[in-house]
């Protein structure tokens, strides 16, 4: 059953994240396809637009389906979640454009981009709850890392399955409903998740939380008033895991065709090398993790994130194949290292009566602030200052910050969940008084 837990956990971070991903390397398109093309800068502005806008909505799916999770368990929500998100991105892959529509066509984009949003925030903590939950604390690291490195597969996926399409197609066929096909196949990936979560039992440490009558009544008030310190602290490190990885999925192929000028094919192809790097590190990382502690190799992970998006721009803006996929690189070791440690992280700072609400509050205020707007800002800040290092500066920044947060975080690694329930009360036990 553990190694169902896993299973079901990867497949489902896989669907959710490719339908997800789909969208910002189909950017260019959709915005020719749902506005109208007398300005294309603004045209994919308003598509970015949209992107971010789906972010809006995981906060609220992440206290609907977390607080329902704490409550009544974590396998129904999570096969919930699948199935509408797989539906949302069936109904984009549907949707007829502008040209047929008019205004109504971004309309309905965007409905179908709140679905995904609404449903997405709840996958990632929701799956990494379940693992966790099933896992000896020993490899509870490594476990959850290797669920959160499967999010790492489906822009690689995405990335050749529309670089084969647009290349076995002709630019007219592709244009016209070629485009289509990566988001109808994302909606039938959705049903093979749902079959697989579908044969998974309730987690192990719910159904015992459930049997002693330790089950939470009210999730998000205890959350808000007994674990806000660790609420912060997951604000804090979910911000640059989602700037990172976003900035990667959602706007680097974008950055690479319109700001550095070379084609769709070598953007895509460097992009899916760079997220090889992210799956490979993401593991490794969560497996040291356990060896030698969460916060050292958080920290080296910022680290990393700090000293290396400026040289990877410089380098990605060379214009060739080769120089964009050692750039993104660069920017995917670090995305590596910390987004191995932050999953588990995000579990053992609350308790498990309220782990799923706590964590999907924290993870996606972060993510609608920083990942979602992360395409759109980067698209922004190029335009108005001229300068293509203007997104490197940026996650620079965020990163500095982040690193001062990492120092009050406390060590939880081989620590059992049961153990951190009891140490959790107050919260202030799981993450270091500043004062």
């Amino acid at each position: 059953m553990r190694k169902r837990a896993v299973g079901s956990a990867a497949i489902g971070q896989f669907v959710e994240w490719y339908d997800f991903v789909v969208y910002g390397y189909l950017a260019v398109t959709i915005g020719k396809q749902f506005f109208p093309a007398t300005d294309p800068v603004a045209a994919l502005l308003a598509t970015f637009a949209i992107y971010g806008v789906g972010f809006l909505m995981r906060p609220l799916g992440g206290l609907l389906f977390g607080h329902i999770g704490d409550r009544r368990g974590r396998r129904n929500v999570l096969s919930t979640i699948i199935l509408l998100m797989g539906a949302a991105t069936a109904g984009v892959g549907i949707l007829p454009t502008y040209a047929v529509i008019g205004i109504w066509a971004p309309v309905l984009l965007l409905v179908c981009r709140l679905i995904q949003g609404l449903s997405a925030g709840a996958e990632l903590i929701g799956s990494n709850t379940l693992v966790s939950e099933y896992s000896d604390p020993r490899r509870r690291g490594f476990l959850v890392a290797l669920t959160s490195a499967f999010a790492a597969v489906p822009p690689i996926f995405a990335a050749l399955f529309v670089l084969l399409l647009q290349n076995v197609m002709t630019s007219a066929s592709f244009a016209a409903w070629g485009w289509r096909i990566p988001f109808l196949l994302g909606g039938a990936m959705s049903l093979v998740g749902l079959y697989m979560r579908r044969r998974l039992n309730e987690s192990p440490v719910f159904e015992e939380a459930r049997a002693r009558e330790k089950v939470t009544r009210a999730p998000f008030r205890e959350v808000f008033t007994q674990f806000k310190r660790s609420l912060s602290v997951t604000f804090a490190i979910a911000v640059l895991s989602g700037l990172g990885f976003y900035m990667l999925s959602g706007y680097m192929s974008s950055y690479l065709t319109v700001q550095v000028g070379i084609s769709s094919n070598n953007a895509l192809l460097s992009n899916s090398i760079s997220f090889v790097v992210v799956f490979i590190l993401t593991i490794v990382s969560g497996y040291l993790s356990d060896r030698w502690g969460r916060k050292p190799v958080l920290t080296v992970g910022t680290v990393l994130m700090i000293i290396m998006p400026i040289p990877a721009f410089l380098i990605a803006g060379g214009g060739t194949l080769w120089s964009a996929a050692f750039g993104q690189s660069l920017i995917a070791i670090g995305v590596g290292i910390y987004g191995g440690t932050v999953g588990s992280i995000f579990i053992e700072l609350f308790p498990s009566r309220v782990r799923f609400t706590g964590g999907a509050i924290g993870y996606n205020a972060a993510y609608v602030l920083f990942a979602g707007t992360a395409p759109f800002l980067s698209t922004w800040m190029i335009s108005r200052t001229g300068n293509n290092l203007a997104p490197a500066f940026y996650i620079t920044g965020v990163a500095i910050v982040v690193l001062i947060v990492t120092f009050f975080l406390k060590e939880t690694a081989g620590i059992p969940l049961n153990q951190i329930d009891e140490e959790s009360r107050p919260a202030r036990n799981l993450v270091e008084n500043p004062s």
